[in-house]
């Protein structure tokens, strides 16, 4: 096996607050908020799922804007219409075609957002 899942990277332009965002819309926290670190506020942000189940995810800072299409995204069980009203924007809802929300995070990152069943 040439490689095992490590971390989640996303890129944006002000990280300290799409990590908060990102916080509230997973039920995350700021990792250093569990271990008592603390960083520098030009480093990336590592935020984590306190009940241990999720990935870590890194909020990194980068200058320029994103320009294109991801293509490599989150998916997530969730509510769209509470996303959008927390700040997300919808780019293509569920059709005939597709089973999902597509919705972009405040910075544009597009993620796909999946009703909750009883299964998940």
């Amino acid at each position: 096996m040439p490689a095992t899942f490590k971390d989640l990277a996303l890129d944006a332009n002000d990280h300290q607050r799409l990590a908060d965002w990102w916080c509230a819309a997973l039920g995350y926290v700021r990792r250093d908020s569990l271990t008592g670190d603390t960083r520098p506020p030009d480093w990336p942000v590592p935020i984590v799922d306190p009940a241990g189940k999720g990935p870590l995810i890194w909020i990194n800072p980068v200058p320029e804007r994103k320009t294109v299409k991801n293509r490599m995204h989150l998916d997530v069980f969730g509510d769209t219409a509470e996303l959008v009203a927390a700040g997300a924007t919808l780019i293509r809802a569920r059709d005939g075609e597709i089973a999902w929300d597509v919705v972009a995070d405040p910075e544009g990152n597009e993620f796909c957002v999946f009703e909750r069943t009883r299964h998940s």
